[in-house]
């Protein structure tokens, strides 16, 4: 293959993977539409018409928008490959640097901080225009601006030595680098399990043990019941960012927690949040959180693998908008210009795997109804679901196709009706 070639097949696949996009965007709207005006006969005793409209117009908005931040997406990976733009920051770094590891370094941080500037827009739109509008943003701009800053400081703090590390490793670990690349990117993930619930999730929110004495004696009796245990119970303080609820486990070993959201708690029954976190324990006891891990680690090594054939290849660099230097101490920074290219383009290729994965995570999701069905009553569950759908806005009816491609959690109506027959 030539670079020629490489660049033709890149450029339709990308278009073809925005135009596939772009099409299950409006069978999304279009089915969304035409079922606005009418609640699904399961659910008209616990949501009414309002509020269902209320979910198709949120819907709507959110994919409308995402359909220009496709576009722009596309368009950016166009000017950054295609169109010159890695080659231009690479020429203007690696002429400012005489080590070649610092000089890729600085080529990789300045797209992703110049990606992140140009899609700052579109985050404080979706934020502060559409989450406003429907009444879920409850983040000020000033708090706005201070996670920017603690999310930039912490990704310098953890990711400036890891890159170095992958870098140093690419370059002195001859052609089986990806195995020692790999390693270090498993003990990087592992290590990360352990430090967020104690380290980094604060930096972020308060977590304030469970009060409710008789909430709490329900939530350790099913722990108990479960086999489970965990470091503590735990309220984190969404609301001062969103009114959406949720709950969820963190941590790996000794560090695990359970976490609630305030909004979460404040809507719920005490039965409906034991039925909640029966369907979370589900996963652990399914080992749900293990096989995902251990499914990731495995498509992160055969990625680094399949790197590590391609950036032998110079059709690869060319075809994608870059020239590499002929010179033997740029050797370092062509791996930096393949590791930043290959994860750039991943995305396009591995579109198809959409649906794989998000059937594979509706299938942890019923196991974990099919669970909580088990220790609690199900009609518990169910009509958490329901106050979390109707919370969250989110569509009753979404398109099929659409929620096949997308979804890593059942469509509503099948779910509910799922969790019916148990």
């Amino acid at each position: 293959m030539n670079s020629f070639q490489f660049s033709l097949i890149f450029i339709g696949t990308l278009v073809l993977t925005t135009l596939a996009k772009l099409w299950l965007a409006r069978r999304h709207l279009s089915h969304i539409a035409s079922n606005r005006d009418e609640v699904p006969p399961a659910f008209r005793e616990q949501i009414d018409l309002g509020a269902h409209q209320k979910a198709a117009d949120y819907t709507s908005a959110k994919t409308r928008f995402a359909v220009l931040s496709t576009v722009f997406d596309a368009l950016l990976l166009l000017g950054f490959t295609i169109f010159g733009g890695i080659q231009w920051v690479a020429d203007f770094w690696l002429a400012v640097f005489s080590n070649p590891i610092a000089g890729g370094m600085a080529v990789i941080v300045s797209i992703l901080v110049l990606s992140s500037l140009l899609e700052t827009p579109f985050d404080l739109y979706r934020t502060f225009v559409i989450e406003e509008r429907f009444g879920f943003n409850k983040i000020s701009p000033k708090l706005y601006v201070i996670d920017a800053f603690k999310s930039l400081l912490l990704g310098a703090v953890i990711g400036l030595p890891l890159l170095f590390g992958v870098l140093w490793l690419m370059g002195r670990m001859g052609e089986n680098w990806w195995i020692y690349v790999w390693c270090v990117w498993v003990g990087f993930n592992l290590l990360l399990l352990f430090l967020y619930p104690s380290f980094i999730a604060p930096m972020f929110n308060k977590f304030l043990p469970l009060e409710d004495a008789s909430l709490k004696l329900r939530i350790e009796t099913l722990l108990k019941k479960c086999g489970f245990t965990a470091s503590g119970l735990f309220v984190m303080d969404g609301s001062k960012r969103s009114a959406h609820g949720n709950a969820y486990f963190t941590g790996f070993g000794k560090t695990k927690r359970i976490v609630f959201f305030d909004t979460l708690l404040a809507r719920l029954t005490p039965n409906e949040v034991e039925a909640v976190l029966a369907h979370e324990l589900g996963h652990f006891k399914h080992r749900h959180v293990v096989k995902r891990i251990v499914s990731t680690f495995a498509m992160s090594l055969a990625f680094l693998w399949l790197l590590a054939q391609l950036m032998q290849a110079d059709w690869f660099y060319a075809g994608l908008g870059v020239t590499l230097h002929s010179s033997a101490s740029a050797q370092p920074a062509s791996t930096a210009l393949a590791l930043l290219l290959f994860f750039l383009v991943l995305p396009v290729f591995s579109f198809l795997l959409h649906p794989l994965t998000s059937a594979y995570s509706r299938k942890h999701e019923f196991e974990a109804d099919a669970y909580a069905a088990q220790q609690t009553d199900a009609r518990d569950l169910s009509s958490a679901l329901v106050k979390m759908y109707q919370d969250n806005a989110a569509t009753l009816t979404p398109d099929p196709l659409y929620s096949t491609f997308y979804d890593s959690h059942p469509p509503a109506l099948i779910r509910i009706n799922k969790l019916q027959t148990l």
